[in-house]
């Protein structure tokens, strides 16, 4: 199925042969930034002990309720400190996120999550009963008196409630049964429950009360933080949307339910992106505008073209399928380190199954020219290898290996053994792999088995 553009005039470019036209190139990572932010990070949870520890007096602890408001008050700056660390993973900040890259970024942000959450519900509990004790009164009551006579506490409980609602969402098996638009909007309510409960830390907060420098360094902490997210999540892929004006141009059927959507836009020439990356998209239609998905590029811009190929899966893949040309696009990215930065050695080996090697594709053509590759694709009929005759003749033109195993797996071996048979020197090989999860997992095992050492895989999961 082909559809063609009758609103925008364009000449089809020509995906088969490396790019000539020489665009920025993708900044190299640089780790230095990442461990500069984390030991950043470390000297800030440093500082917070520290002003608590200074804070507390053998008199307090002593006091009715003086332990349960002491553990009350430490677990309440620290859960809140790590909150503003989530917060700063998932910004999107550009040196951070070429860095470390997105999905490790997430996974790291996923492992944090539970322990904010558990340590403010820790400060709710623990304040409650010292302060119960310092006064006297039976729970319920204080519970009472908290939302009806302390400012800012019925506020603060509400975001508590939202906050435990997305931690409870961000559990594994949620995810696995919510939709990602779903999953996504309750995510959203992590920033409201932040902002219902400031106030009251500011306000209600012993230690701020006679420390005014300390609040003033606090609601700082907290605005540079804020920024630092509008900035990298809302402003900058807005300026650099407006800059692009993206539109659909065509769709093409690559394979059964692969299609690739051929974008068109302003000074992509400028648009610095390495093979490998992927951005986050929106298609401004009806049932579509709300929907981001991680799509990769599956070929290095041809300003001013970009193509991106996509599974039919969910209902958004399947929808993609029948865009119409002049559909706008809102892409936030480049994103990843599954690219030619990653590089140990000057010699690769690319495996890749089904719509995974789309991104080998792109990588394929990036990668410098010195770098030997051997290019393995996986499929169970001919007709499912997307890209097939655009990766042989790349392959053909750096003259190195293609390999294609088709045929179902109980036919067609994908072991270490096959590995080695295919790839003799896999071991001092840098070995990229993308695909579906269960044939990345037996990838990387095989890979692993026949003793390489340099692994690469990106995953897009939220």
């Amino acid at each position: 199925m082909t559809t063609s553009d009758q609103t925008i005039p364009h000449r089809r470019p020509s995906w088969s042969t490396i790019h000539p036209t020489r665009r920025p190139s993708s900044t190299e990572p640089r780790p230095l930034i990442a461990n500069a932010l984390a030991a950043l990070a470390g000297l800030g949870l440093g500082v917070v002990l520290a002003f608590y520890l200074a804070n507390e007096s053998l008199a307090a602890l002593t006091s009715p309720g003086g332990w349960f408001l002491a553990i009350g008050r430490l677990s309440a700056f620290v859960g809140t400190y790590l909150l503003i660390v989530m917060l700063v993973l998932i910004a999107r900040v550009p040196g951070l996120e070429r860095a470390v890259g997105q999905d490790r970024l997430v996974r790291w942000h996923r492992r944090l999550g539970p322990w904010p959450v558990s340590l403010i519900a820790l400060h709710v509990v623990t304040i409650t009963v010292g302060y119960a004790q310092l006064g006297h009164n039976s729970l319920l009551a204080q519970v009472s008196t908290f939302v009806l006579h302390y400012p800012d506490l019925l506020a603060s409980a509400v975001g508590f409630g939202l906050l435990v609602m997305a931690a409870v969402s961000s559990h594994r098996l949620a995810r696995r049964a919510m939709r990602y638009e779903t999953w996504w909007v309750v995510h959203l309510y992590t920033y409201l429950a932040i902002a219902l409960a400031f106030t009251h830390q500011i306000r209600v907060g012993v230690p701020f009360l006679t420390h005014v420098a300390a609040r003033n360094a606090w609601i700082a902490l907290w605005v540079m933080t804020a920024l630092v997210v509008v900035a990298y999540r809302v402003v900058a892929p807005l300026a650099r949307n407006w800059r692009h004006q993206l539109r659909v141009t065509e769709v093409i059927e690559e394979a059964p339910g692969v299609h690739s959507l051929t974008i068109k836009g302003h000074e992509l020439e400028r648009l610095a992106v390495a093979g490998g990356q992927f951005f986050q998209w929106r298609f401004l239609t009806p049932g579509l505008w709300w929907h981001s998905h991680p799509y990769s590029l599956s070929a290095m811009p041809r300003p001013p073209f970009l193509r991106v190929t996509v599974k039919a899966i969910g209902d958004q893949s399947r929808a993609l399928a029948h865009v119409r040309p002049g559909t706008r696009v809102f892409a936030e990215g480049p994103y990843g380190t599954f690219t030619h930065h990653a590089l140990n050695t000057r010699r690769a080996v690319l495996i890749g199954a089904g719509v995974g090697v789309t991104p080998l594709r792109a990588l394929l053509e990036d990668l410098p020219s010195d770098v030997v590759v051997s290019v393995i694709v996986r499929a169970s009929r001919p007709e499912d290898l997307v890209h097939r005759d655009e990766i042989a003749a790349l392959v053909e033109a750096r003259r190195g290996q293609f390999h294609e195993l088709v045929g179902s797996r109980h036919e067609v071996r994908f072991d270490a053994r096959q590995l080695r048979r295919l790839v003799p020197d896999i071991a001092q090989r840098d070995v990229y792999i993308c695909g579906p999860d269960g044939f990345t997992d037996l990838a990387h095992d095989a890979a692993t088995r026949a003793g390489a050492d340099h692994v690469h895989i990106e995953a897009f999961a939220f």
